[in-house]
């Protein structure tokens, strides 16, 4: 089965850090763009990060400048978003995907935050809640 599956997801308090992992099985993650967008109630789909097939490019939304890391290991054929200093605003499902694009470009201006295509792959989200 070709699917991506989030992991890592929970209830921390703010200040605190979270790990969340991307897993595809069926499929190698390669030449794909993987980027992570999160969804908050009431609110629009954000794109926050995202890493390029070629050389790990790395972009990152103003809001999470900082203190979010994205990162891959194709080894293990899994993205990774390390989520330091979270915040309330944070509070939100958080959702991989992945595009079989390998030109940095599409990383590298941003246009993965705001792909409006279907991406090839999307996971069902992990929820992530920063309350105290």
């Amino acid at each position: 089965q070709l699917q991506l599956v989030e992991s890592g997801g929970g209830l921390v308090q703010p200040g605190g850090s979270l790990r969340l992992s991307c897993t595809a099985t069926g499929f190698t993650l390669d030449n794909y763009s993987l980027v992570w967008l999160r969804q908050a109630p009431g609110k629009e789909r954000e794109g926050v990060s995202c890493i390029s097939s070629v050389d790990s490019i790395t972009y990152y939304s103003d809001s999470v400048k900082g203190r979010f890391t994205i990162s891959r290991d194709n080894a293990k054929n899994t993205v990774y978003l390390q989520m330091n200093s979270l915040r309330p605003e944070d509070t939100a499902v958080y959702v991989c995907v992945a595009e079989q694009i390998t030109n940095p470009g599409f990383v590298l201006s941003g246009s993965c935050a705001n792909y409006g295509g279907l991406w090839d792959y999307e996971g069902q989200g992990t929820q992530v809640t920063v309350s105290s």
